[in-house]
């Protein structure tokens, strides 16, 4: 993959295309649940522009990031609420 950029999602590594979002990774690392809800249910990216705060996940130990507006970046750690 030309222009690609390597992270870790929950820990499994996978590569993606350079400006790829967060919210893709996670999608591509075979991930669909990316946070619970304060009620236990699942949740998952919706609008994939920032306004729905769905898709919320933890990279690099920042709580709350917005995954559909975070580009990837080589290195970065990304975790889920699996």
């Amino acid at each position: 993959m030309n222009d690609a950029v390597t992270l870790r999602v929950n820990g499994k590594p996978v590569t993606v295309p350079a400006g790829a979002m967060v919210s893709t990774a996670i999608a591509a690392a075979g991930f669909d649940l990316f946070r619970r809800s304060v009620t236990g249910q699942p949740r998952g990216p919706l609008c994939g522009m920032g306004i729905c705060f769905e898709c919320r996940v933890t990279v690099g130990g920042r709580q709350h990031v917005r995954s559909c507006q975070t580009a990837c970046a080589s290195g970065m750690e990304v975790q889920t609420d699996e």
